[in-house]
């Protein structure tokens, strides 16, 4: 059998309706090497209204990201049937990254401890994206780790 090398890229894309800027903006914020690479809006007389995002590339802590403002009414929305998993290395930054993406959202299993993780918990945020978040004790680094 030979094994083929190739450059795919496999990036998770957000579809919002009219929110894709505010939500993009948050997630950079939130998450430390995050930033927008490149951003093309709407303008006057095109299939979406003018300033929304066309199509947007970001990076959340150096992972690539895209995300558009769709134009095609839909029946579906974002579900939490897809989550993005972050695995955190502090229970600091667990605690953190709950406050603020769980601000204004839904929480589905509260930040607790479970048998298979020190510390987690499943969220959706306030744009509807769905996180799981969890922290493993092997994970964690102590001040001796720096």
């Amino acid at each position: 059998m030979t094994t083929q090398t190739h450059s795919r890229t496999i990036t998770p894309f957000l579809t919002f309706e009219g929110n894709a800027e505010s939500a993009m903006d948050f997630y950079t914020s939130v998450f430390p090497n995050s930033e927008v690479l490149s951003l093309t809006r709407y303008g006057e007389d095109e299939a979406g209204d003018d300033g929304t995002i066309q199509q947007a590339v970001f990076t959340l802590d150096g992972e690539p990201f895209m995300c558009i403002d769709s134009t095609v009414e839909h029946e579906w929305t974002i579900t939490p049937a897809v989550s993005l998993y972050v695995n955190c290395e502090t229970e600091a930054e667990i605690d953190e990254l709950f406050a603020e993406l769980s601000n204004g959202g839904e929480v589905f299993i509260p930040l607790e401890s479970y048998p298979f993780s020190e510390k987690y918990a499943w969220i959706a945020d306030q744009f509807g994206v769905s996180w799981q978040l969890s922290l493993d004790a092997s994970e964690e680094r102590t001040e001796d780790d720096a």
